[in-house]
């Protein structure tokens, strides 16, 4: 039997809104995934080092308040300075022209309002 895949959920800058991140959350953990929620108002330096620590194998960035490039920039910067080889995928409020400006920092999908749990979960499954 394998290991269960380890996800660790993150809010990045002042964004406070956490209601989607916990619905991702629960439902990652009713389809069998270890989850590592770390809460709202993280650093990307506390969120990469959260990863580290944990050891997942993925991260999950939520946005709500549009700071999301600048926040998901520093993350990917810093998760290829500490040689953190994990699948990032974001959610959120992220407009469409975002999309490819943060697939072209590394990310590797980006899951928008409505995107059901399940499609998160086939993604995961198929990606890590």
């Amino acid at each position: 039997m394998s290991d269960p895949l380890k996800v660790l959920l993150a809010k990045a800058g002042l964004d406070g809104h956490e209601r989607g991140a916990l619905v991702v959350a629960m439902g990652l953990r009713d389809a069998g995934m270890e989850v590592v929620y770390t809460g709202i108002r993280n650093t990307p330096e506390q969120i990469v080092a959260a990863a580290i620590q944990e050891d997942v194998d993925a991260i999950g960035l939520s946005s709500l308040s549009g700071g999301h490039a600048a926040q998901f920039a520093r993350v990917m910067k810093l998760l290829k300075r500490d040689k953190c080889r994990v699948l990032v995928f974001a959610g959120g409020i992220i407009p469409d022209a975002d999309v490819p400006k943060l697939k072209k920092l590394g990310i590797k999908a980006v899951f928008g309002p409505g995107s059901s749990i399940a499609s998160i979960v086939e993604f995961l499954k198929k990606n890590v």
